[in-house]
C-alpha cells in the first residue's frame, strides 16, 4: 500500500527545510506502507524551490510540482492530489501548524474503515484573539447558510482514501473549498482532535483580505441562501416603504401635520438604493462565478515536474 503526502508551498523558505525533515522522518516509521511526498510549489518567489530541490536530490520518495504562477492554496492542493498515486492521500500545510507526527494516528483511523480522517483543532497556539474569533464565527455562519454541515474548527489537514481523491478529481469547479467539497462527497468520515501549533517560522499567507475572500468562496460555493437573503431584504424594504406611504397619507388626511422637508426623502432614497446595490452585488457574485466556469480554463498550469521519473502524472481536466 502506498501513502501520498501532499504539501502545498508558497514562499516558505524560513520553514521548508524543517517541514521536509519532519515529514520525511514520519514516513520512516511507516510499517508495511510505502510513501511518496509531493511538494507543490505554488509560484514561490523566494528560495523555496531551491530548498525543495536540494532536499529531493537526497531522497528517493520526494516529488516536486512547480506551478507556472501563484494559483492559490486550494488550487495548489488540488494539483498535488491530481498527481498523487497513493491508496491513501494526506493533505497538510507547510507551516507546521498541523503536526505531521499525527499522520500515523490518521492511518490507524483509516484502518478502522474510515474513508476520511480530518483534524479538528481543539486549541490554537500563537494566533491572535481576532483570528480565533473570526475562525469560530466563520464555521458557524457557513453551517447556518450551507445545506451541507461542515465540521467545526477543521482545516484542510486530513487523510483521504483513493475513492475520495478520485471523486475530487471529477469535481472541476474553479472556486474551490476543499474542506466543504470533501464533506459534500460523503463516505465514512471521522475526526482526530489535536492542538494546532503556532507557526514555526515566516509569516501567514492568509492576511485579513484573503481570509475574507476564502470565507466568501466557502459560503457561495455551498449555499444559495445569500440570494434568499437578498429577496428577504427586498421584501422588508418594500414593506417599510409601504408603511411609510400609509403613514404619510394618514398624517395628511387625519392631522394638520404634513410630512415636510427633504430629509426623510433623502434617507429613504439612500436606504432603498443601498439595499438594491447589496442585492445586485450578491447576484453579481454568483453570475461572476458562472462566467468564470464557462471559460473552461484549466485550474492550474504546471511549469515542471521533478522526481516523477517516466510516470506521467494525472493532468487536471479542462
Amino acid at each position: 500500500m502506498l501513502i501520498t503526502i501532499v504539501v502545498p508551498c508558497y514562499n516558505e523558505q524560513e520553514v521548508i527545510a524543517e517541514t521536509c525533515r519532519r515529514i520525511y522522518n514520519v514516513t520512516l516509521n511507516f510499517k508495511n506502507l510505502d510513501s511518496e511526498i509531493i511538494f507543490v510549489d505554488d509560484g514561490s518567489t523566494d528560495k523555496t524551490p531551491i530548498f525543495l530541490r536540494e532536499f529531493a536530490a537526497k531522497k528517493n520518495n520526494i516529488k516536486i510540482i512547480t506551478l507556472s504562477r501563484n494559483f492559490g492554496h486550494q488550487i495548489a492542493s488540488t494539483a498535488g492530489m491530481d498527481s498523487s498515486s497513493g491508496d491513501l492521500v494526506v493533505l497538510i500545510d507547510a507551516d507546521l501548524q498541523d503536526p505531521p507526527e499525527l499522520i500515523p494516528e490518521m492511518i490507524k483511523k483509516s484502518k478502522e474503515g474510515f474513508d476520511v480522517v480530518y483534524g479538528t483543532r481543539i486549541k490554537r497556539k500563537g494566533e491572535t484573539l481576532f483570528k480565533k474569533l473570526t475562525s469560530i464565527l466563520f464555521y458557524r455562519i457557513i453551517n447556518k447558510l450551507s445545506d451541507i454541515p461542515i465540521p467545526l474548527d477543521t482545516g484542510d489537514f486530513r487523510l483521504m482514501n483513493k475513492n475520495v481523491v478520485d471523486t475530487l478529481r471529477g469535481m472541476p469547479e474553479r472556486d474551490r473549498f476543499i474542506r466543504g467539497m470533501v464533506t459534500w462527497i460523503g463516505f465514512k468520515q471521522t475526526f482526530l482532535p489535536y492542538e494546532r501549533a503556532k507557526r514555526y517560522a515566516g509569516k501567514s499567507k492568509y492576511p485579513l483580505k484573503k481570509m475574507l475572500g476564502f470565507a466568501i468562496d466557502g459560503i457561495l460555493s455551498f449555499s444559495v441562501k445569500p440570494l434568499d437573503f437578498s429577496i428577504l431584504i427586498g421584501l422588508i424594504s418594500a414593506l417599510m416603504a409601504l408603511l411609510g406611504i400609509l403613514y404619510a397619507i394618514s398624517l395628511r388626511l387625519f392631522t394638520s401635520i404634513w410630512v415636510t422637508g427633504w430629509t426623510a426623502l433623502i434617507i429613504a432614497i439612500l436606504f432603498i438604493g443601498g439595499i438594491q446595490l447589496l442585492c445586485l452585488g450578491i447576484i453579481g457574485k454568483y453570475i461572476g462565478r458562472i462566467y468564470i466556469e464557462t471559460k473552461r480554463r484549466p485550474l492550474y498550469l504546471v511549469k515542471n515536474y521533478y522526481g516523477f521519473d517516466n510516470t506521467k502524472p494525472i493532468r487536471n481536466k479542462f
